[in-house]
């Protein structure tokens, strides 16, 4: 079969991927349960729910179940939540913080371009947030409308500060958020996102406990699963790092990552990351040339990771910390976003070595292993049979398209020398802005 066939083969499979429900069941003490839908979705049905499983509002675990046509959705989900648990000796979950360890003043920036409808929804949620003092900061990153700063000044006023960044790009954007930010701690998320009430909280909380703490990242699931893509992505693991809290720590790097640090995309995702403010400003915030909107493609979050371990801070992941992310629609869109992945791979790697030369022994001594990994993360990856569930982690409900691989290592192929286009980009933006 020629390439073209295989790939109008991979689409017509893609096609007929079926849109999956998303709820979510709380086992509170004792016989209690309580079944809700996810955020902005209708009410559960019959048919196949992606179930995210709390134990008394903690999230715990998810798992993938039909619901039969006139059964009760409650029961049905509730009964496979507690079998779940059983048969897994149950989900471990991260101590709760002690009651006197207050969470920091924090600032929340959210960097956007032309998306207002979507991040109404998500200023909502972070509105209703139970942190007992922070703020909001919107970056509008190289607005062709006055579109978000209408919605902001009109619909929320002082309760969100707005900031204009004219020169595109994510990293760009999440600068100009941390050079205004007044919170101890300061908080990135994405216009495309839900907050779960005590996402803030939950986030910010660990940094009182821990001195030596630089970051903290948390989970991301999937608001909706309706497309083929969205299933898609989920199937393969999407943004989620699993239910295992994990600190990282450069004094006593982890026996089983054999990259470290390099290997950055473990620790989190830019949509639901913190960092304690001074000490991102200390190494320099993020490297501008990197990110969504610059010809690096991507890599933004995971350059902030990487130096601030290699600055001698931990790094920590906690499940506490939840939003729900709306993924990408379209096959057009996982293209897109498969080539941009490999890109800011490769991108950031280049911007640690660019900024931070003394690395270069450490990253040749991990580099044949990171080749390994990287045929590894963009192999064609099939099913791993057993009804294998969306979210699950390390499983594999459909099979990965080989095109998508393909696009992912084009990227990585790309991605460092789209980084010192971006460079020059921003060189010749700052020399026009001397004139």
């Amino acid at each position: 079969m020629s390439r073209a066939s295989r790939t109008r083969e991979e689409i017509r499979r893609f096609l007929s991927t079926g849109a999956v429900q998303v709820a979510e069941v709380d086992l509170g003490a004792g016989e209690q349960a309580a079944l809700r839908p996810g955020p902005g979705s209708p009410p559960v049905t019959a048919g196949e729910v992606f179930v995210l499983v709390r134990r008394e509002g903690v999230p715990a675990g998810t798992f993938l179940e039909r619901v039969p046509e006139g059964a009760d959705p409650r029961a049905v989900l509730t009964s496979a939540a507690r079998r779940v648990l059983a048969g897994s000796g149950g989900f471990r979950s991260e101590p709760a913080p002690p009651r006197d360890a207050a969470p920091p003043h924090a600032s929340v920036v959210v960097a956007t371009r032309e998306r207002a409808g979507q991040l109404a929804r998500a200023l909502d949620s972070l509105l209703a947030q139970d942190h007992p003092h922070f703020e909001i900061v919107v970056v509008d990153n190289a607005p062709v409308t006055d579109e978000t700063k209408e919605l902001v000044h009109q619909k929320y006023g002082e309760r969100v500060r707005y900031v204009r960044e004219p020169v595109p790009g994510l990293a760009v954007a999440h600068n100009a958020g941390l050079a205004v930010a007044r919170g101890e701690v300061v908080a990135f998320t994405d216009d495309d996102v839900i907050a779960d009430p005590r996402w803030l909280t939950e986030l910010t909380v660990p940094f009182a406990a821990d001195p030596r703490l630089g970051c903290v990242t948390g989970l991301i699931l999937p608001a909706r699963l309706r497309t083929p893509a969205q299933v898609l992505l989920e199937s393969h693991g999407g943004f989620a790092k699993g239910f295992t809290p994990t600190t990282y720590d450069p004094a006593a790097p982890p026996r089983d990552e054999p990259l470290f640090p390099f290997t950055a995309g473990r620790f989190g995702s830019g949509a639901n990351m913190a960092f304690r403010t001074g000490v991102l400003r200390a190494v320099g915030g993020f490297d501008p040339a990197t990110g969504a909107g610059t010809p690096a493609r991507g890599g933004d979050d995971l350059y902030g990771f990487v130096r601030v371990l290699a600055h001698g801070h931990r790094l920590h992941y906690t499940p506490r910390a939840l939003v729900w992310h709306h993924h990408r629609e379209t096959w057009a869109d996982l293209e897109t976003q498969a080539y941009g992945y490999g890109a800011g791979l490769t991108a950031y790697l280049t911007a640690i070595l660019v900024n931070r030369p003394a690395l270069l022994p450490a990253f040749l001594a991990r580099l044949p292993r990171g080749l390994a990994h990287a045929r590894a993360l963009t192999a064609v990856r099939d099913t791993d049979g057993g009804g294998a569930a969306p979210g699950g982690h390390d499983s594999r409900s459909h099979p990965w398209p080989r095109r998508l691989s393909r696009l992912q290592r084009r990227g990585m192929l790309y991605g460092p020398a789209g980084y010192l286009r971006a460079r020059q980009a921003l060189r010749k933006t700052a020399a026009r802005g001397r004139r």
